[in-house]
């Protein structure tokens, strides 16, 4: 039971509906308790022959009005507890959601995305069902159980009350112990979920690679083993689950035998009425439920303790990357100094990034360049405050990036990453993403700068075209300029382009780069590249090799020193007047 301790904070919090629920479903058990008295009284009237037509009448029209009460009533406790249960799920996929994007890379570099929407569909359900059918089964089976207890030994007798009892306690024993099976075998259960949405994410986001390797029928078997794995985890949870009616129903096979045996005896001895055992059995009935009630409200509480210790391990994760202390809301601009002595990846022990040292004024590009794992999308990460741990500094202004807060720094950046990522919407909202009230004019001109312009345009619906899940239906190159236009809309102080003219032609990347020049004078981008033409323009070129700059300058100034740099600008020439000429 410890998940309503667990829970207790948002029982406080919804503490109006719950305790107006709460009486409620007393009152209705209350109410439900005078049928079967009533009953009792008719039959012993029959018996006595004093029933009349009017006297009938009079107790039928009790147990209509009862009905009718109990029918209204029943609905409203559904309306407050149920209610309050879905706001509890909607609060909880709030905070898990809100957590989420709290989270570092390192987070998702570690946590499987199928994994994380298993929290948030059905250990929420989970949770929902403890906060709602879990807190009806515990008032009910209590408040039920007790009132029909007293009134068979106080208004009937009690020494029949207690024979009819005497098999509870091999049923509390029972429940107890299917309870403990269910936890653990629920959580496995879920886990196994968890596993199985994993697979099924990876494989759809990766069906062009699987279909491409000709791997569908190995992926088919594997997602079966997977799938067969989840079912016979649920099954064990079922055989469990499936214990608790047979186990109850046994038992209150046995009280029944228990009431008509004796309490016929009873009656024979004249030790009370035959309309009194008749209440008396009518009430054993009505403690059928909370006796059914009791061992589904220990199915309930331990799915709910399993999936909310699930995602409570997540919520109290704390972000690796927070504003620090004092941090002020204040967009930074300015010129850029950067000095970083060393910085680790996290989990790693030999620097990744080191003697990092420049200084670009506001309104120059600086191209950062170097062979694949040098260090360049690490450093402009680094930027965006992705990961922490730097010795050293970078400065935008007079303010270190880490003076201000997250929102503030991150607001002043325009960044493309190499993987670009679009929504399964239409274009117009992919390039507003970060500005939603930006007008089509606004919209076409950020597409104009990165000259995708002309391509929307030849689409059948214009910038109202679904791009498809991550993009899927436009080229890469096309992806690449729509995600350029995105980061152009909101004209930041900082422009960071991660590898991201790759994949579009040489006449393309010339426009881009002219346009990026005229419009953004005032503003400072960084460019890192594989392809030395996207920043030959750079006022300042870094070269990378193995986290450390190993050549600086501009770009007739890396030309003379004749060394890694020049020695790939020739060798890309060379490839591209090959190229040109094949193509001719």
């Amino acid at each position: 039971m410890s998940i309503f301790k667990d829970l207790w904070w948002y029982f406080k919090l919804e503490k109006k509906s719950y305790i107006t629920g709460v009486i409620v479903l007393i009152f209705v058990t209350l109410l439900t308790l005078i049928p079967p008295y009533v009953v009792g009284l008719i039959v012993d009237e029959i018996k006595a022959g004093s029933l009349t037509k009017d006297r009938l009448v009079y107790w039928g029209g009790i147990l209509l009005a009862i009905g009718i009460i109990v029918y209204v009533l029943r609905f409203i406790w559904r309306i407050l507890l149920f209610g309050s249960a879905v706001r509890l799920g909607k609060l909880l996929r709030n905070r898990l959601y809100e957590q989420f994007t709290k989270m570092s890379p390192q987070f998702f570099h570690k946590r499987r995305i199928g994994d994380l929407m298993a929290h948030s569909t059905n250990d929420i359900q989970a949770i929902e069902g403890t906060a709602g059918e879990g807190v009806l089964t515990l008032v009910d089976s209590i408040a039920m159980g007790s009132l029909v207890v007293l009134m068979m030994a106080v208004a009937i007798d009690w020494q029949l009350t207690l024979i009819v009892l005497l098999p509870m306690p091999f049923m509390a024993w029972a429940t107890s112990y299917y309870g403990t099976l269910l936890h653990q075998r629920f959580h496995k259960a879920q886990a196994a979920f968890s596993e199985l949405n994993d697979k099924v994410q990876e494989n759809v986001s990766g069906v062009r690679v699987i279909k491409a390797f000709g791997q569908e029928n190995y992926e088919v078997e594997a997602f079966k083993k997977q799938s067969q794995d989840v079912v016979d985890k649920n099954i064990a949870v079922a055989r469990v689950d499936a214990l608790f009616d047979p186990t109850i129903s046994l038992i209150v096979g046995i009280s029944f035998f228990l009431s008509i045996s004796v309490g016929s005896m009873f009656v024979v001895e004249e030790r009370m009425t035959l309309g009194q055992l008749t209440t008396f059995t009518m009430y054993l009935g009505l403690l059928i439920w909370p006796m059914l009630a009791f061992g589904w409200l220990f199915n309930i509480v331990e799915r709910g303790r399993a999936s909310y210790d699930r995602v409570k391990s997540l919520l109290d994760l704390q972000p690796d990357i927070v504003d620090r202390a004092g941090a002020i809301a204040h967009t930074p601009s300015g010129d850029i100094h950067c000095e970083i002595q060393s910085f680790v990846f996290p989990g790693k022990e030999n620097p990744d990034l080191q003697h990092i040292h420049f200084h670009l004024h506001q309104g120059q590009t600086l191209g950062i360049v170097g062979k694949t794992g040098s260090g360049k999308t690490a450093l402009l990460r680094l930027f965006l405050r992705e990961f922490d741990g730097v010795t050293g500094d970078i400065r935008m202004g007079a303010t270190s990036i880490y003076d201000v807060t997250l929102d503030s720094l991150r607001s002043a950046i325009g960044y493309v990453p190499q993987d670009h990522f679009l929504f399964s919407t239409t274009i117009a909202n992919n390039i507003s993403f970060a500005r939603p009230e930006a007008t089509m004019e606004e919209i076409r001109k950020a597409a104009s700068i990165a000259c995708i312009d002309e391509d929307i345009q030849r689409f059948e619906e214009g910038y109202q075209t679904i791009v498809g899940e991550r993009g899927v239906t436009l080229s890469g190159g096309q992806k690449q300029r729509i995600s350029i236009a995105r980061a152009m809309l909101i004209n930041p102080e900082i422009l960071i382009l991660d590898d991201s003219l790759s994949a579009v032609d040489a006449s393309t990347e010339e426009s881009i780069i002219r346009a990026l020049k005229e419009t953004r004078k005032d503003k400072t981008t960084i460019i890192s590249a594989h392809r030395l033409s996207a920043i030959q323009h750079a006022d300042l070129i870094l070269v990378l090799d193995d986290g450390e700059v190993v050549e600086r300058g501009r770009h007739e100034e890396l030309m003379l020193l004749e060394g890694w740099y020049a020695s790939m600008y020739q060798q890309q020439q060379l490839e591209s007047v090959v190229t040109q000429g094949g193509q001719k």
